[in-house]
């Protein structure tokens, strides 16, 4: 975990009289330190690995302090469950393709984007508080060739299909 998000951590967390506690900075750490898209699950089965003795529990509340602090985002990658999304510190104004094929995850910024939000968004009458943009398309790769690691580990259980690649 780098310096300015455990700034942040210790500030969210004195702020809302909490106290840091051994399970929470294992928490903490395992879903700060990746930059890969995570379930709750995946992220237990990361702490357990630091500490075995985490409970999900504690998981689950540290997860919801993580994410009004504004250190994770809550996102929709399409698939029935919610993700966690570590990469909104160093990069706010991302966005999401997603092959609905092989489930692969690709992050992308884009100033056009953001400049089209504005103009719909003031010409609606709104004030953007947040914004996500999820576009699902299919791969180059599978189209292509026909074939796709992604896909195959997908369907083999190894991988959820929310790994961000860039």
């Amino acid at each position: 975990m780098d310096t300015v998000a455990k700034e942040k951590v210790d500030a969210f967390m004195k702020s809302k009289g909490l106290r840091r506690t051994a399970q929470r900075d294992v928490i903490i750490q395992a879903a700060l330190s990746t930059k890969e898209h995570f379930t709750a699950e995946e992220l237990w089965e990361m702490a357990r690995e630091l500490d075995p003795n985490t409970s999900r529990a504690t998981l689950y509340r540290t997860l919801a302090l993580l994410v009004e602090g504004g250190l994770l985002r809550e996102i929709d990658l399409g698939r029935d469950q919610k993700y966690y999304d570590p990469n909104f510190l160093d990069h706010p104004n991302h966005n999401h393709l997603i092959c609905v094929d092989c489930g692969k995850v690709i992050e992308f910024e884009d100033s056009h984007i953001q400049v089209l939000e504005d103009c719909i968004t003031r010409r609606m009458g709104f004030v953007p508080a947040k914004s996500s943009i999820r576009i699902e398309a299919c791969c180059e790769q599978l189209r292509k060739t026909g074939m796709c690691p992604n896909l195959i580990e997908m369907r083999l259980g190894k991988k959820t299909g929310a790994r961000r690649s860039a």
